[in-house]
């Protein structure tokens, strides 16, 4: 009896531990001290203060990423009486840390937006919050390396081919004060080319080739637009709430780096 209970002990202590692992995984990863952010700041916000963000937002991304070329990153707004009018992301220790600058419409108040960057190697992801009380700023530490140079999931022919179709996904709709919100997601065909990935075949390096620009509205109404970089993942997706106005559709409009303009203008009713 002494040494079965000795064995259950054993084994309780030894799944109390793996639950802890597990649990070390997903608990919250805030950011790290490090010098890299200090040799970044002057070239982001110049002398610009910049508060902690926690009372204002939260920032959600894994601690060890699945896949570090498309590391999905949350932001959430947690007061909702301030209002975010953009945002910069900054991915530390990318080859170009700032992934994008987003400017955020009044429908997309209080803030709940998600988009998928590149991580290069371990690295902190902030967001920096512009309020008209200044700046604000969180994130989290994630454990990613090689987003930056993982191969494209496709043929580059193929890529190509398909650059610029764009989807609407709807998530219902729900009522909040007098404006019903809507979830929507964006998704855009663009292989987002970094300039550090290698044709698989002639082993040369294909040359950076991205979305530069985007905007996002429901009739003239801005949603939200970007200034985005090579730390955007391939094929961007971009998940938000918004206050609906009624208008039929969302119109999206991106530019790239090779001087492609791609328009669309996605009805709601036809999204799946």
């Amino acid at each position: 009896m002494a040494h079965r209970t000795l064995i259950a002990a054993l084994a309780s202590a030894l799944i109390g531990a793996g639950a802890g692992g597990a649990a070390a995984d997903t608990a919250a990863n805030p950011l790290e001290d490090g010098p890299t952010w200090e040799e970044l700041r002057g070239d982001v916000v110049g002398d610009a203060e910049i508060a902690p963000g926690d009372a204002l937002f939260a920032v959600d991304a894994p601690y060890r990423a699945h896949d570090a070329a498309t590391v999905p990153l949350t932001i959430t707004q947690t007061d909702p009486g301030a209002t975010i009018t953009g945002a910069t992301v900054i991915v530390d220790e990318n080859p170009a840390p700032v992934a994008g600058t987003f400017t955020f419409g009044p429908a997309m108040a209080p803030l709940d937006f998600e988009l998928r960057v590149r991580v290069n190697q371990y690295s902190n992801v902030r967001v920096i919050a512009e309020t008209e009380d200044g700046l604000f700023m969180d994130g989290r530490f994630v454990k990613a390396s090689g987003g930056c140079s993982a191969p494209a999931s496709r043929d580059p022919e193929v890529a190509l081919a398909a650059m610029g179709q764009m989807k609407l996904k709807l998530f219902g709709e729900t009522a909040a004060l007098s404006t019903p919100r809507r979830e929507a997601q964006v998704m855009i065909r663009h292989p987002n080319y970094s300039g550090l990935q290698r044709d698989q075949i002639t082993q040369l390096f294909i040359p950076a080739h991205f979305i530069d620009t985007l905007e996002v509205r429901q009739g003239e109404e801005l949603l939200f637009s970007m200034t985005g970089g090579i730390s955007i993942s391939e094929n961007p997706v971009f998940r938000f709430s918004y206050a609906d106005n009624g208008a039929t559709s969302l119109s999206v409009r991106a530019t790239d780096t090779e001087g492609n303009v791609f328009e669309h203008d996605l009805p709601k009713d036809a999204a799946s």
